[in-house]
């Protein structure tokens, strides 16, 4: 086992934050890897259509497409001053039979715009995997929750009651269309394939005799071979950069939708009324023992701005492309294109082990809402003493004046009597005997609960019926 050095900058995303398996994905081994299995699908291809590429070419291809020295990569580029050809001499030493015809009639960007492409489309199955196990997660506790009835905040100021299990739908919904957006992503993203050094195919045209229906054949064959369906109708040297916009804003959709149930769970914890989960030696300050900070959640939304923020690098890129192609796009894909799949893969794991673990506190709930349920049932008061006779403009300014006199006493002395107000004003006398109906929190939550469950029957199952194959992800965080 080699030693870590110390003594060079690592990138936190894949020491700390993403999983093993996204770390992988984006790995030079994962890459270059690649680039050899496109060598050898290009090659196989050519021999399948007519051209004179041996079985013992192949052959010394398929055994070395692992076993890469990058050392003497590291050499060549040192005097090429080009990553692929330094590959392509690399490759050529380990099977040099193949030599000869390794990269035949293709361009570098054969090797790295569709080496991209594959990485893009696995690292997305490898965000579906934690994204489905997160809506899991989430519709459990919204279940569960389903009939808490809580206080609701708009502008984060008490509004009409909700449920627990009703919030979390909103987190739900947002997921959902996360999940909708990549699983469309993931069937319609197109290969480059063989397209040559301006997308016009001249060389493999040549190398084919002009014959267009093979050169035709031969973009399939490799797209096939790499388990793509889809071409990119069109391209230049390199695929549209659109593409990679479009990708980095699904990802920046995911790092919205975390950060905004994150950002209510962090309310939420403060209010003492649900909690992320908190280990048992955990420590929330180095100075105050008594803190329980939200550090995962804190966690989410910081990852949340670097996506998001990534994501606008992506469109900038796709705006300054120059006719069929430049360069200045290279250096910032390789920074941007890997930490944007292993910063959404951390947040996603960090949100599922917080929907794991979400602790909910029934009794501070309760009492925030008895608190508040008489300020929150002015409306239904008004309402029925109109019903019952009285003018509804001079009942709302008695009303007013009551809760904003009972709010003044909640200030000084923290208890409300706005209910005990209402009860002795004989404006209200008609319907005094029916107040503690109207005052019953439980009942002023509409049909949240009928929401939850027809939201989970109607969106989310039909989701985890389709993709149970990825249920069951572990969902331990590493720090």
């Amino acid at each position: 086992m080699t030693a870590r050095r110390h003594d060079r900058y690592e990138n936190p995303l894949a020491e700390r934050y993403a999983s093993a398996r996204m770390s992988e994905n984006f790995s030079p081994q994962r890459r270059y890897g690649l680039w050899r299995r496109l060598w050898l699908a290009l090659a196989e291809a050519q021999r399948e259509l007519g051209l004179p590429v041996t079985k013992r070419q192949l052959s010394q291809m398929r055994a070395h497409l692992d076993d890469i020295d990058f050392a003497a990569v590291a050499r060549y580029e040192e005097t090429l001053r080009h990553d692929v050809m330094a590959h392509i001499h690399a490759f050529g030493d380990a099977a040099p039979a193949a030599r000869p015809i390794i990269h035949l009639g293709a361009t570098s960007c054969f090797v790295t715009d569709n080496a991209d492409l594959v990485l893009i489309r696995d690292g997305l199955n490898i965000l579906l995997d934690t994204l489905v196990n997160l809506i899991e997660a989430l519709a459990r506790f919204a279940q569960e929750h389903r009939a808490l009835v809580t206080l609701a905040f708009t502008h984060f100021q008490p509004a009409q009651p909700t449920t627990v299990g009703k919030r979390a739908t909103l987190w739900l919904y947002d997921f959902a269309l996360d999940y909708q957006r990549l699983t469309r992503l993931v069937e319609d993203l197109p290969f480059r394939s063989a397209r040559g050094t301006t997308g016009t195919q001249a060389s493999f045209l040549a190398l084919f005799g002009g014959d267009h229906a093979k050169v035709r054949r031969l973009e399939r064959l490799v797209a096939e071979k790499m388990g793509f369906r889809r071409l990119v109708p069109v391209c230049g040297q390199t695929y549209t950069r659109k593409i990679d916009s479009l990708v980095l804003d699904a990802l920046s959709g995911i790092a919205q939708s975390a950060a905004k149930m994150a950002t209510d769970i962090r309310l939420l914890q403060h209010l003492q009324e649900v909690e992320e989960p908190y280990g048992k030696r955990q420590v929330g300050s180095s100075a105050m023992p008594h803190k329980r900070n939200p550090m995962r959640c804190e966690r989410i939304c910081s990852l949340a701005r670097h996506v998001i923020a990534l994501a606008q690098t992506a469109s900038m890129t796709a705006a300054t492309q120059w006719l069929e192609r430049t360069l200045d796009d290279s250096a910032g894909r390789r920074i941007a294109i890997p930490e944007a799949f292993l910063a959404a893969d951390a947040i996603l794991l960090t949100a599922l082990n917080v929907a794991r673990g979400l602790v909910v506190h029934p009794e501070v709930i309760g009492r925030r809402l008895e608190s508040e349920a008489p300020f929150l049932a002015t409306e239904l008061v008004l309402m029925a003493a109109v019903r019952a006779g009285g003018d509804r403009q001079s009942l709302h300014e008695c009303l007013r004046n009551h809760a904003w006199a009972a709010r003044q006493k909640v200030a000084e002395d923290g208890e409300s009597d706005l209910a005990d107000r209402i009860a002795r004003d004989p404006a209200f006398a008609s319907i005094r005997d029916r107040l503690d109906e109207f005052f019953e929190p439980r009942k002023l939550a509409g049909r949240a609960p009928q929401q939850v469950s027809e939201f989970l029957r109607s969106v989310v199952r039909p989701i985890l019926r389709g993709e149970s194959r990825r249920l069951g992800l572990d969902s331990k965080l590493r720090v």
